[in-house]
């Protein structure tokens, strides 16, 4: 008996300690192809959230090669089952818009007139996030602007390739611009809202109601360093933040396949830019071109690349990728011009900056009205440190 309980002790212990090893040897990896530029206040602590990211990535992996469950569920668990209390401040309900599962936040404190409203979608690149991810975000929202938020808990990839996600979210806001009586508040003053995916989502959604006349029209798109367009991941930003945490340039082109397809495939392909035709990339270069990204945001090192042409069988999976619902700065002029006054904010040290910065442009160029704040310290997922007692940024509060 003693010799078998030998053997089991040391068993467990070696495969602790190699399950500890294979941590560290991900972590190190990682770390070896990862930077945290010097402009980045707090670097320490945004190199522990990222251990923490990778960590909880490699765990998933391992439970997933064993059989237990797959790495994206592990992940999602892990960053979904801190659960809050009641708000002393505000009235919170589960329910469902148009079979699309919603979180609405209502202040308590009695109005003299109808609220704000905003529906609110939530980051994590389509496949991650929750309605429990931005929970604080969005009670905090709700309690200082003391408007009504609806947080859309839409389909994720890769199970729901798009558009599920973007359906969702149109359906919801649709839903809610057609009740708002029902939440006391005032369809003339309803915001779309969103941090990165969740940013493109709103964008796309502030797109397809642009033209409708039989709904209340959208007072303002609030855009959150969001992921805006897939033609072209060497921009200035993404050659110069591709390796800063926790959004490396490899993973948004991730993200966004897993959107489109389910699936990373032509990974490779996307990253390089002979993904697309040479003939479409030069009619939307136009609103496309680093040129018009201005010159300051070149400064810390930018390569022109040259426009690679590609297979008609690449283009047949990616083709869509040319659709304005997935990527809205592709948007016509027509379209545009309709949109209503908007708010974006973008980081310096982000990959996706860049997608901020051209639609800004756009936006200006069409006569909306844009107020843009740009994070000078700023990295990409920023506002999600506010929610944390000792890894925030006094830039994401």
């Amino acid at each position: 008996m003693a010799v078998v309980l030998t053997v089991l002790v040391l068993f467990l212990a070696g495969f602790v300690a190699g399950f500890i090893l294979l941590i560290m040897g991900a972590i190190n990896f990682d770390f070896s192809n990862s930077e945290i530029p010097p402009g980045v206040s707090q670097p320490a602590k945004l190199r522990i959230i990222h251990i923490i990211l990778i960590s909880t990535a490699v765990v998933g992996k391992i439970l997933e090669n064993i059989g237990i469950c797959t790495q994206v569920s592990f992940v999602r668990y892990m960053q979904g089952r801190k659960t809050l209390g009641v708000d002393r401040k505000l009235f919170i309900k589960d329910l469902w818009f148009e079979k699309v599962p919603v979180r609405i936040y209502q202040p308590k404190a009695p109005s003299a007139s109808q609220r704000r409203g905003v529906m609110f979608f939530h980051g994590g690149g389509w496949v991650f996030g929750s309605l429990e991810t931005h929970e604080k975000l969005c009670r905090s929202i709700a309690r200082e602007s003391e408007s009504v938020v609806v947080s859309v808990g839409y389909r994720l990839a890769p199970e729901h390739k798009y558009p599920a996600a973007f359906e969702d979210c149109l359906n919801a806001t649709q839903h809610f611009l057609q009740n708002t009586e029902h939440y006391g508040v005032d369809p003339a003053r309803v915001t779309v809202c969103g941090d990165s995916a969740g940013g493109n989502l709103a964008a796309a959604v502030s797109q397809t109601l642009a033209g409708r006349s039989d709904l209340p029209k959208l007072r303002a798109q609030i855009l959150i360093y969001p992921g805006l367009q897939a033609l072209d991941f060497n921009l200035p930003s993404y050659q110069q933040n591709r390796g800063v945490p926790p959004l490396f340039r490899e993973r948004a082109a991730f993200y966004v396949l897993q959107y489109l397809n389910g699936n990373a495939a032509k990974l490779e392909e996307v990253l390089e830019g002979s993904h697309i035709p040479i003939d479409i990339k030069l009619n939307y270069q136009k609103w496309m071109s680093p040129d018009n990204i201005p010159e300051k945001f070149k400064l810390r090192g930018y390569k022109p690349r040259v426009l690679l042409d590609c297979t008609t069988e690449v283009f047949e999976k990616l083709k869509r990728f040319c659709e304005p619902n997935l990527c809205p700065l592709l948007a016509e002029d027509s379209v545009v011009q309709q949109l209503p006054e908007s708010f974006i904010l973008t980081c310096e040290y982000d990959v996706l900056r860049d997608d901020g910065l051209l639609y800004k442009k756009r936006l200006e160029d069409n006569g909306v009205r844009v107020t843009w704040y740009h994070l000078e310290d700023g990295f990409h997922g920023i506002i999600n440190s506010f929610y944390s007692d000792w890894l925030s940024f006094p830039s994401g509060k």
